[in-house]
């Protein structure tokens, strides 16, 4: 394909993107699908320049501007998200030469198509030197002001600017072994057959990252439930909780299950987890994901409220994981859109939501039983802002001073005293908040 119309696919998803309230893979998987004339090639094109603006796109829209100084705004939105497009190839990504000629065709504004020449060229010098003062790390990194304010209140300045280039960095696939059905040698060896190849993961004990970027989806060894694609800061979090395979455990935000898929291979088909959430596509995902993976010891129950299961399960657990929705910043690798979705207001609302969850799971775990809350979200109003208040509503529960380890991995270097954290600049990994509480009932007055 051309590359004119390649940058006009780019620019059209990238609109699309924008537009939508889902996460970008989301958009650009459906995009795909309805455009399947698309060679591999060119996928690989429009998805990396989509991706590539949108985690750069306050930069790219600074850029822009500065470029086009005096033109009209209209001229600017007719081709804007085109515009970016190709700001980001040309200043920041660089690996692609892009002439006035291959814009041409694509424009619809004739001012600017006029002057494109001219154009070009002041994109591509509208990268020089601010007078050697130093970049906000705002702008420096695509961020939203109010984002960069916590991290900094948070983390300090220096680490700040390295967690927010991780965050901007492409995320690497990374695979979690399924031991009902295989182990990390064997999977590695079906892998290779395939023409496929890993590396240990540096963490997880179950792990494989892929030495180059592709779709796994198709090969027979996903097909045959051999692994499943998950981040290797999402797969400590069952590791962690480490439960016996006797267990009664409930996945109150289970979604498509990921970490229940995981939590039933450690248990080794044995015990009972009971899988929930409100979301009835997302069960059914599950419900396909159980039947490759071979787990038996799974039952799923779709629910409107976590207060529903108090009467039936009041005591019952032995294990209970909240992996509490919240605003996913520590996913911004993989969906660099939500960086633009979320607002402050959405962490407001979003901890409000956290906190009912937890505090109506509190119930449901057994004297002795743990309680785990976890997100994957680096703002401390989803973390510890929603567990200290629930410690203080729930005298039964304590958080130990003592790292939560096991025999298969332990968490002492990411443990500060109460909490596990991976973070991206540190670890690799996606960003992840785990707090293990354990209920030791109230003493008898």
């Amino acid at each position: 394909m051309k590359l004119a119309s390649l940058l006009g696919h780019s620019s059209e998803l990238l609109q699309l993107v924008r537009l939508s309230e889902r996460p970008a893979d989301s958009v650009i998987d459906t995009f795909f699908r309805s455009h399947k004339y698309l060679g591999s090639h060119d996928r690989r094109f429009i998805a990396e320049t989509t991706y590539g603006t949108l985690r750069h796109l306050r930069k790219c829209e600074y850029l822009l501007v500065k470029a086009l100084d005096g033109a009209e705004g209209g001229m600017i939105q007719e081709d804007g998200f085109l515009l970016l497009a190709v700001t980001y190839l040309v200043v920041l990504d660089r690996r692609t030469k892009i002439e006035a000629d291959d814009v041409h065709p694509i424009l619809k504004s004739g001012k600017l198509k006029q002057n494109l020449s001219g154009i070009m060229k002041a994109i591509a010098a509208s990268q020089k030197s601010n007078g050697g003062e130093p970049e906000p790390i705002a702008l420096k990194y695509s961020f939203p002001d109010w984002m960069v304010a916590r991290f900094v209140e948070q983390y300090g300045g220096l680490e700040t600017e390295a967690l927010c280039r991780s965050l901007n960095e492409q995320a690497q696939v990374t695979l979690r072994v399924n031991e009902l059905k295989s182990n990390v040698q064997a999977c590695q060896q079906a892998l290779k057959a395939e023409e496929i190849e890993t590396i240990p993961g540096a963490f997880s004990p179950i792990s494989l990252h892929l030495t180059k970027r592709l779709n796994v989806f198709q090969l027979e060894s996903f097909r045959s439930g051999l692994f499943e694609v998950q981040d290797e800061g999402s797969q400590l979090l069952p590791l962690i909780i480490d439960p016996k395979p006797t267990a009664k455990v409930l996945d109150v935000c289970a979604g498509a299950g990921g970490k229940t898929l995981e939590l039933a291979a450690l248990m080794k088909n044995r015990g009972e987890i009971v899988a929930t959430d409100v979301h009835s596509s997302r069960l059914e995902e599950l419900r396909k994901r159980i039947r490759r993976a071979g787990a038996s010891n799974v039952r799923i129950q779709q629910i409107e409220d976590v207060a529903d299961l108090a009467e039936k399960y009041h005591g019952y657990f032995d294990v209970v994981l909240v992996d509490a929705p919240c605003s996913g910043i520590g996913t911004l690798r993989r969906n660099p859109g939500m960086k633009w979705m979320v607002t402050e207001e959405t962490v407001k609302e979003v901890s409000e939501k956290q906190f009912h969850i937890l505090d109506a799971s509190a119930c449901l775990v057994k004297d002795g039983g743990i309680l785990t809350y976890a997100t994957c979200t680096l703002f401390r109003e989803e973390n510890e802002g929603v567990v200290e208040p629930f410690l203080q509503r729930h005298p039964e529960f304590s958080i130990s001073s003592v790292p939560p380890s096991s025999s298969r991995f332990d968490s002492t270097r990411f443990f500060d005293g109460k909490y596990v954290r991976f973070l991206p600049h540190r670890e690799g990994t996606d960003g992840f908040f785990v707090a293990v509480l354990r209920k030791q009932g109230l003493p008898k007055s």
